[in-house]
């Protein structure tokens, strides 16, 4: 389980509640949904998978995406240049 970031939470200019979508999914509709906003923007995702705490963080690693804080199930990514 990623820990939890401290501070407040990110003004973001996209979200997405992906609800109870499994990580497999979530990851390949994020990425389309990443690709679809400007190179900076701060991304708020809600997932619900109990699988989220691990795989995202990871995910974010492998794809240069920085995970700028998380709360399961709420996350904040920024998209990457």
């Amino acid at each position: 389980m990623a820990p939890a970031v401290s501070g407040d939470a990110p003004p973001f200019t996209a979200e997405w509640d992906a609800g109870d979508m499994g990580c497999g999914d979530l990851v390949l509709e994020l990425r389309l949904r990443l690709q679809a906003t400007a190179p900076g923007t701060i991304f708020k995702l809600t997932a619900r998978d109990p699988g989220a705490p691990a795989d995202l963080p990871a995910w974010c690693g492998l794809t240069g995406n920085p995970l700028l804080r998380s709360q399961h199930p709420v996350y904040w990514i920024r998209r990457k240049p």
